[in-house]
């Protein structure tokens, strides 16, 4: 773990020595590269001990353990340069590159860096794809899921856009003949099932008004019968005779 995250520390790292960069050469890159200031080069490495020695660096494949070579050159401002661990004169390990573009020292990453970098950028690069269609989605209960890439235009064609469909605005959201007869059924049937109650002060008004009415009623009834004659006897009248007994 900790030598993976040095790894990706020394990806974000660059070198370089202002004194030597316009004299470099396929013969002083090595010496160049190979400068105690340079936070890529390891001192404990056989390149530093044939420099101690002043030996030339084709002794370096008599020895073992790590060094550093000159790989590929491309002349006038790229040289690259590997790390290694040598086990004999021909076997040896790599660890590392390095590349050097202009003077300045870099560490090329390796396979598995490159492939994260690009599946991280892939993704990266969808999500902001995903997000930027989804904004385009629109649903209508009578259309369904739309597309619409008009919304999405610069602010000031939208507010024009905005007050020259207002009024078609309103006319496409609203429903068919059906469906509004079907919502029109829907509440009739939900109201006649779950009647609303009525509040008491509102009973009280309604039982007066149906006291009234019915009061109404019976005055309007007697009003059209008229008033009752009751007939009275005269007083010139006579009693019927009485009946005589034999």
């Amino acid at each position: 773990m900790a030598s993976r995250q040095m790894t990706n520390d020394h990806l974000r790292l660059s070198w370089h020595d202002t004194q030597m960069m316009a004299t470099l050469s396929p013969q002083s890159v090595m010496d160049y590269f190979c400068r105690k200031s340079n936070p890529f080069y390891d001192h404990i490495c056989n390149n530093e001990t044939i420099r101690m020695q002043r030996l030339g660096p084709e002794h370096l494949h008599n020895m073992i353990g790590l060094e550093y070579i000159l790989l590929h050159v491309a002349e006038p401002i790229l040289y690259v340069i590997r790390k290694q661990h040598r086990h004999n004169p021909s076997e040896a390990t790599p660890i590392a590159d390095y590349y050097i573009i202009g003077g300045t020292v870099y560490k090329a990453p390796d396979l598995a860096n490159v492939i994260n970098a690009r599946i991280l950028n892939t993704v990266v690069n969808l999500q902001s794809a995903f997000e930027e269609a989804s904004s385009y989605a629109r649903y209508h209960p009578n259309k369904g899921y739309t597309w619409d890439f008009s919304t999405n235009k610069v602010l000031s064609d939208k507010s024009k856009g905005d007050k020259k469909d207002a009024n078609a605005a309103k006319e496409e959201n609203s429903g068919t003949l059906f469906q509004k007869q079907r919502v029109d059924m829907l509440l009739a049937e939900l109201l006649r099932k779950f009647p609303p109650p009525i509040p008491p002060m509102l009973q009280n008004i309604q039982q007066s008004a149906i006291a009234g009415e019915e009061i109404n009623a019976a005055t309007e009834m007697n009003n059209a019968t008229g008033p009752l004659d009751i007939k009275t006897e005269g007083v010139d009248m006579k009693p019927p005779p009485e009946k005589k007994t034999k």
